[in-house]
């Protein structure tokens, strides 16, 4: 039997590759058929959700995989238009697996898929997704086997439903009057932000002022890339929110799953600050509801998200870096938040997955319901200096790794390898701490570091840049 090679485009997480390119009709046909026989099948699920994103291969994309699941017999529930976390919303509100046809953040040329289990549930690469990319290469290799009844497409609108679901999970309605300037980045949050913040989807109106930047919705991304993570990317939504007086920024990704925030002198939050304030806001409700809250946040956020958590009550969780690892100790100790440094913040009441609008409805509230301005509520949870991530291109990545190990591994420091290798001397002082990873792609090595005072910080990253580099 032949088969062709996927695992260019079918990665730990999900599906990416150039459109046309590596990533065209046929596979993705192909890779719809096998998603039917590898998850949808064997869970007794009669439909999968299909979402999709603005760019313009998104069609075509969507339609050439469902036509893949109905080559297996699988129907398929087309609602078109949606961000990915509205697609996760139609999966577990319908209780059925899904795709959702995006690349997010990626360049116009590309595009892909997210996809999930029935009630969004992740599926990676050891939940499924490693037997996809084998499966449908087979299926490219020879032929899909047809069944018996070919599967259907029907169609139906979520988008109301959606925006109806996250004000059900956090109540606007007694803030104070906020101006609110939003960065779209011309994808999909210039189609959610109106439904959800605003009245588009028949929704009651808000006490915000919605300040719009490129919500028109166009996948060549004419502006600049939908990536917040990138502070290029950030430089309109700062000055706008400085033009117009505003009392908060948001930007969104390309799917509009992250949501990065900024502050009212435009400048940004930092992630884990934010994953801070949630997880406060979350477990301050679970104890008034008498239950003792679980807050999951990964290896690389701040010090200051288990210092703050605890300070409340809240058990806090360290994590693997990613969705699939962080999705999965969610529903193991049925945590009710869990923070990313990326801006991926994920929510037990919105079936354990990331939605970047609704940690952007907890922040609105947060502001809005005391009077001092953005800056001054998030200053308690960002007491501490950090690197952001820094990459280095090595020889050898093991190399690199183990010459850190030998050099800072040493006296009263902590060491850890759940995610790479993380060397602490948070204990006493100087307080730092730091961690290198190896990229799953590439011949990299991630640097994370930080340290209660600037000039620790600054000699710290200087001496783990110099051994991580160093290839003699």
């Amino acid at each position: 039997m032949s088969s062709v090679d996927l695992s260019g485009i079918i990665k730990s997480y999900d599906v990416r590759g150039v459109w046309g390119k590596d990533l065209t009709a046929e596979v993705a046909r192909a890779i719809g058929a096998a998603f039917a026989d590898v998850v949808v099948l064997p869970d007794a699920a009669t439909a999968v959700v299909v979402g999709r994103d603005m760019r313009q291969s998104g069609p075509a994309l969507a339609e050439a995989f469902g036509s893949g699941l109905a080559d297996r017999g699988v129907d398929a529930v087309d609602i078109g238009l949606c961000s990915t976390d509205g697609l996760y919303h139609a999966s577990g509100e319908l209780n059925l697996p899904g795709v959702m046809i995006t690349a997010s953040h990626n360049p116009a040329e590309y595009n892909g898929m997210k996809l999930c289990r029935s009630k969004a549930r992740a599926v990676g690469e050891d939940t499924g997704l490693k037997e996809v990319r084998e499966l449908a290469g087979r299926y490219l290799g020879d032929a899909i086997p047809v069944a018996d009844r070919r599967g259907t497409t029907s169609e139906r609108d979520m988008l109301r439903e959606y925006g109806a679901f996250l004000r059900s999970l956090v109540d606007l309605s007694g803030i104070r009057p906020l101006t609110v300037v939003v960065d779209a980045a011309n994808a999909m949050g210039g189609y959610t932000v109106p439904a959800v913040l605003g009245t588009e989807a028949g929704l009651p109106a808000l006490p915000l002022a919605i300040v719009p930047l490129y919500f028109t919705l166009d996948g060549t991304f004419p502006n600049h890339e939908a990536n917040p993570l990138v502070p290029e990317n950030l430089r309109d939504l700062r000055a706008a929110v400085r033009e117009h007086g505003a009392d908060i920024g948001l930007a969104f990704d390309g799917d509009a799953d992250r949501c990065f925030v900024v502050d009212e002198r435009g400048e940004a939050v930092k992630p884990s600050t934010v994953t801070a304030l949630v997880g406060v806001r979350e477990t301050e409700r679970e104890l008034a509801e008498g239950r003792t809250p679980t807050v999951i946040h990964n290896l690389i956020s701040s010090m200051a998200v288990p210092e703050a958590l605890t300070r409340v009550g809240a058990v806090p969780v360290r994590s693997r870096v990613g969705h699939s690892f962080i999705k999965a100790e969610m529903a193991r100790l049925d945590a009710v938040f869990g923070g990313e440094h990326s801006a991926h913040y994920y929510f037990r009441d919105f079936f354990f997955a990331d939605s970047g609008m609704l940690a952007a409805l907890h922040v609105l509230a947060a502001l809005g319901r005391q009077d001092g301005p953005l800056s001054e509520l998030v200053a308690a949870y960002d007491p501490y200096v950090a690197s952001g991530e820094i990459n280095s291109t090595v020889a050898s990545v093991d190399d690199a790794i183990e010459r850190i190990r030998t050099e800072f591994a040493t006296g009263d420091v902590e060491v850890d390898e759940l995610d790479g290798l993380t060397i602490s001397h948070w204990g006493s002082e100087p307080r730092w701490w730091f961690n290198v990873r190896p990229s799953n792609t590439e011949p990299l090595v991630r640097l994370n570091a930080e340290a209660a005072d600037p000039a620790v910080l600054a000699d710290l990253t200087e001496r783990a840049l110099a051994v991580i580099r160093a290839e003699g």
